[in-house]
């Protein structure tokens, strides 16, 4: 359903790309039936705020001029990684 990886250009010193298997081109496409999918994104981040000791995050969706890529994704953002 999801896929995580490292952002390539980071804008803090933890950046997860959190970015769903089926194409979406935007939050205003996204499906909000789709709980499957919800779901699996607030799993991942949790997980990845434990197993990172993310004292302090954000999760981040950018649309409309914002958004620079034409694919639903989230950043989860963290400059208290070590």
């Amino acid at each position: 359903m999801l896929m995580a990886f490292y952002h390539p250009k980071p804008s803090c010193k933890f950046h997860v790309l959190l970015v769903p298997k089926k194409a979406v081109a935007s939050l205003k496409e996204f499906d909000s039936s789709d709980s499957a999918f919800l779901t699996d994104l607030y799993s991942t981040a949790q997980s990845l705020v434990d197993e990172f000791h993310l004292s302090a995050y954000r999760l981040i969706v950018n649309g409309g001029e914002y958004q620079d890529f034409p694919q639903l994704h989230f950043h989860l953002v963290s400059d208290s990684y070590k």
